[in-house]
This record gives structure tokens, C-alpha cells and sequence, in this order.
């Protein structure tokens, strides 16, 4: 908590910061016997720089503050020291920490004062203030019993706030969107719910280390082949559906369970035009126990990061004509889909399957991607941070951060507010990851007006069309205030034109799908 502290001689503070910081030290080794020196020192530096008035507002001398508040348990009588002496009023974390030490004494409607306290002062960081008193009424709306805190207030504190710094991704946002939800889930084509756990006849545990076993569910067999893929509350496993090779589907398992991403594939259903449904996965079928939920989607066996390491492994790059194929994919993928409303959320080439086409693309239908060019391309998988952004104000913003290292957005990075700048900034980190081979790394710079310019630090190839790449990479990390779907529309089209006017490139790229095909099919 204490930063570590720089040396300058007009300073007499830090000495006793150093103390402090070794102190800190063997506190962390030894909580019971390095308690009482610790809070010797933080006595001693509190009272002997409390009436110097530089230090009143030096958020090191505000640490020190609540250190010794903490570590004295005496938060309420520092804290009201603190207001008498004006120690570190204009700073949003007193209010922050002092709040969260009543809410874990189970005083919510102290907690709720000290937070308008901070706010009717504009203790700064303003923003991050708001930010953790809208979590604190989320909190206490999901208990029943409020203790004193009016819960007409805390709704009414949470529909003001919201539209600044709304959480799409929370418990408390899915668990109410679902609630609202759930009369007409409930009816959707393959929803099947049971308010009993598990009970099947095969342990979903046991699935990790048996291939060829037999799954039942709602009348129907799965047979499991393997595991597909697994994160921190989910596993995928590839199955055979009635024991047919040719019948494979995904079955998601999710602990605890999960309707939502069901929910969302059920709106791409509704929303996305046929021609461009293929390009966002299906889902045949939910079942939701109390315990967890087993979703059942189309499999599909190769992903696009599968394309990009093939090429690491033998020390080469994705051809550029192949980029920019994928790439025109993606815009196209996220103009359908930000036209519908939707949010993907979590947009990486993990999530980013390969399709290929049961016959032979021509030439000249590349542009209008009719016969096998349809079914030829990328499909987007994984809807469990999905946002329908139909279920929010217009002109909602986001203050969530989706934690993905390599992919949060310039303002998740920079805690700002944020809409589609989510998915945007994920599709320039895998058009970055295909040319490059790496992730996408920025340099912000200031201009002589004071305006700002993000771009990647990477150096683009000579020998690429370098003005497509630099003007994508550009708009799109720099379109916070005026992005529209048809910017993506405008992008696709600049990349599209390029490659139909030189017939030859459209023949390298068939060869190149081809052999990428041959070579992932075959395991090389």
C-alpha cells in the first residue's frame, strides 16, 4: 500500500516512509509479532507531519493514514481524526476505504453516507469514486434485508449511475436481465430446465479422462471423443450425437450454469440476416440443472489461431493475401453484428473458428461471396460475454474490464467508458497477431492541438499495400466519439476492391485456403 518511496532531501517524510516500507516487510512475514513495531511507526509519522500542511493532500501520507487505521482497527475514531485535521478530504480513496471497512462491519447505511460524502466533495478520481459507490449499491441490492439502507434510493442510485458505469458482464446485470428474461427463454425452441442437480448416469467429472463414453441428455446419446478446450468456468468437449462420426457437435459444460450465452445464440437466430448466420455459430439445445449447464452447438475442428501458429512453428508469417481475406471476414462479422445490436465481447482468434466450403469457390463470385464463397470463411463462437444491447438505454456506456490480457480496449486500459470499441480493438489484435505473428502493442501520441493518436508499434513490411493497413489500423483505434457499422462496411470494401482488381491475387488466395486446408486436415 505504501509506495516505495524517492529520496529528496527537502522531504522529511520519507525517512519515515522507508521505515515504514521495511516494517511493512516483516509485517507480511510475520503478522503477530511485527504488528506492534509497524503501528509504532505509523503512529509516530501521523502525528508528527499531521499539522504540516503540504502533506494534507500527499495521497503518500493519506496511505499512511489508512494504513495505521487498519492496522489499529480503529478506523472510525482515525477516520473522524482525519476530518478534524483535513487529511486527504479531496481524495476519493479515504471515502472508498473507509466505506468498505463499514460495509464489512455490516454498517451499509454508514457506508452509503461516507460515499455521498466523497461525492458531495468531488473527491477525485471523481469517476473511480462513482464507480465503487454504483458497486456498493449493486451489492446491497442483491441482500434483502437493507439494515437502514432505503431500497428505493439504492434503485433509483443505481438507474442514475448506470448509464456511466454499467458492468455488462456482472453477476448482479445478468442475474436481473435473466430474471426479466426467463418467461420467454423458457420458451425457446431446445431449452430444457430441471430445478434438480445432475444426475446422470455419467459423472460430467469423469469426462476429463474417458474417451468413447456415453452422455445422456433430454433422449439423446453423445458420445465423447475429447476435450476441445477448457477455461475457468467452462470445458468444451467434442461428441459424436448418436454415436454418428458424420453428427458431431460441442458440448459446453458450465459450473455454475449459465443461460445467457443460449439466450444470445437464440437472438443471433432472430436477428442476423440467413446470408450471414453461418458466420456466428449455432446452438442445438441448452439444458440447465441447478449445479450447471450443458450447452450442445455445431462443432467446427480448426480455429484461426490454429492458422496463425501453423506458420510460427516453421518461422513464417501469414501470407498477406490471406489477411486480408480474414480481415475483410471479420469486418464484415462485426458490421452484421453491430448492426443487430449485439456485442460480442470477448472478440480473439480463439474464439474465431475456420470454415471451409463443401465445394469449389470461382473466381469471379469471390465479391458477391455467393455458392461456395458463402459457406467459405470464419465463424465467431463463445457468446458468454455477449451484450444485447437492446436491453439498455441508447445511449448506454460500459465501465467493465474483461480482464483478457493483450485485448482490453484503449479505454478499459485507460478506465474510460466503452460500446463496440470492445470488439473493434479485438479485431485489430488478430489482423495484428496474423501479420505479425504477436500481439498488438500501442504508442499514443500527442499531437500540437493536444489531440491523440493511438497506433500500433510495429513496423508494417515495405512490400505490403501499407496505406489499407495503416488507414484500418488508424480509424479503428481512434473512432471512440463517431463509430458507426458502416465505417467497418467502408474498411471491408477498400480491402475487397484492392483484391478484385488484380484477378491474380483472388487464384493465390483459393491456393492458399486449399493447402491451409490440407495441411490443418492432416495434422502438419
Amino acid at each position: 500500500m505504501i509506495p516505495s518511496p524517492h529520496y529528496n532531501a527537502d522531504d522529511p517524510l520519507f525517512p519515515s516512509l522507508c521505515k515504514i516500507k521495511g516494517a511493512l516487510g516483516d509485517f507480511s512475514r510475520d503478522r503477530k509479532s511485527s504488528s506492534g513495531p509497524l503501528l509504532e511507526l505509523l503512529e509516530d509519522c501521523t502525528k508528527s507531519f499531521e499539522t504540516e500542511d503540504r502533506y494534507r493532500t500527499d495521497p503518500r501520507f493519506l496511505k499512511v493514514w489508512i494504513l495505521y487505521a487498519d492496522i489499529s482497527e480503529k478506523f472510525e475514531e482515525v477516520f473522524k481524526e482525519m476530518e478534524e485535521k483535513k487529511i486527504g478530504l479531496t481524495h476519493s480513496l479515504l471515502y472508498e476505504a473507509y466505506a468498505v471497512y463499514l460495509e464489512a462491519k455490516g454498517k451499509p447505511s454508514e457506508a452509503d453516507a461516507i460515499y455521498e460524502l466523497g461525492i458531495s466533495r468531488k473527491a477525485m478520481p471523481f469517476e473511480s469514486l462513482k464507480k465503487a459507490y454504483t458497486s456498493f449499491l449493486c451489492r446491497m441490492a442483491e441482500v434483502t434485508q437493507f439494515s437502514g439502507l432505503d431500497k428505493a434510493k439504492t434503485d433509483a442510485c443505481i438507474e442514475r449511475e448506470k448509464i456511466k458505469s454499467m458492468n455488462p458482464w456482472s453477476d448482479y446485470t445478468i442475474n436481473s436481465l435473466l430474471e426479466k428474461l426467463n418467461p420467454f427463454i423458457k420458451k425457446y425452441n431446445g431449452y430444457f430446465r430441471s430445478a434438480k442437480k445432475y444426475l446422470g448416469k455419467m459423472p460430467l467429472s469423469s469426462l476429463r479422462t474417458s474417451r468413447n463414453t456415453i452422455l445422456e441428455l433430454g433422449g439423446c446419446k453423445y458420445q465423447i471423443k475429447g476435450c476441445a478446450g477448457r477455461g475457468g468456468f467452462a470445458e468444451v468437449y467434442k461428441a459424436y450425437k448418436s454415436e454418428l462420426p458424420e453428427d458431431v457437435v460441442a458440448l459446453k459444460i458450465q459450473k455454475p450454469a449459465f443461460p445467457w450465452e443460449f439466450y444470445l445464440y437464440r437472438q443471433l437466430d432472430k436477428r442476423i440476416p440467413s446470408k450471414e448466420r453461418s458466420a456466428f455459430g449455432f446452438a442445438q439445445r441448452v439444458h440447465i440443472f441447478s449445479d450447471c449447464s450443458i450447452l450442445v452447438c455445431d462443432y467446427v475442428a480448426h480455429g484461426l489461431q490454429d492458422v496463425i501458429n501453423s506458420y510460427l512453428v516453421t518461422g513464417q508469417h501469414m501470407d498477406e493475401i490471406l489477411c486480408m481475406y480474414y480481415t475483410t471476414e471479420m469486418l464484415r462479422m462485426l458490421e452484421t453484428l453491430h448492426t443487430a445490436g449485439i456485442i460480442h465481447g470477448d472478440f480473439k482468434s480463439d474464439n474465431l473458428l475456420v470454415r471451409y466450403a463443401s465445394g469449389d469457390p470461382q473466381e469471379d463470385a469471390f465479391l458477391s461471396r455467393s455458392g461456395p464463397w458463402e459457406d467459405q470463411g470464419l465463424c465467431l463462437i463463445d457468446w458468454g460475454r455477449g451484450i444485447d444491447l437492446s436491453l439498455f438505454p441508447v445511449d448506454i456506456e460500459f465501465h467493465a474490464d474483461c480482464r483478457t490480457s493483450n485485448f482490453r480496449c484503449i479505454e478499459m486500459q485507460e478506465n474510460r467508458p466503452w460500446k463496440f470499441q470492445v470488439d473493434i480493438y479485438g479485431l485489430c489484435v488478430v489482423v495484428h497477431m496474423m501479420l505479425h505473428g504477436q500481439y498488438m502493442e500501442l504508442e499514443k501520441k500527442i499531437g500540437a492541438d493536444g489531440s491523440v493518436l493511438y497506433q500500433p508499434k510495429s513496423y508494417l513490411k515495405r512490400y505490403w499495400n501499407i496505406d489499407l493497413w495503416q488507414n484500418m489500423f488508424t480509424t479503428l483505434l481512434n473512432c471512440q466519439g463517431n463509430y458507426s457499422p458502416m465505417i467497418l462496411q467502408g474498411l471491408r470494401k477498400s480491402f475487397e476492391d484492392y483484391m478484385c482488381k488484380q484477378p491474380h491475387l483472388i487464384k493465390k488466395l483459393m491456393q492458399l485456403l486449399v493447402r491451409q486446408r490440407t495441411c490443418l486436415c492432416s495434422g502438419k
